[in-house]
């Protein structure tokens, strides 16, 4: 299985929302609140080019962007590979 890495806050419903679909295929993941440790926050940005909004995605080191995104790859096929599952 894929290193999954998730940055995160509490009270974010597609933070909620990818760790949901994350679950349902088996997947265990490292979450970051970047709430309740801020520092994680500036490492966030830096590791996904910029982009400040949670949640923030990493299989295996990769950037795959926010819960959107993690679905889109899903529809398309392209998230089991990355997870390395068979769905």
């Amino acid at each position: 299985m894929a290193k999954v890495e998730i940055y995160s806050t509490q009270f974010c419903g597609y933070c909620a929302r990818a760790k949901r679909l994350l679950s349902q295929k088996g997947v265990e993941y490292v979450e970051y609140d970047v709430i309740e440790n801020p520092e994680r926050r500036t490492e966030m940005v830096q590791r996904a080019g910029g982009r400040m909004s949670v949640p923030q995605i990493f299989i295996d080191g990769r950037h795959v962007g926010g819960s959107d995104e993690l679905y889109a790859l899903d529809r398309a096929g392209r998230l089991d590979p990355l997870l390395g599952g068979n769905g």
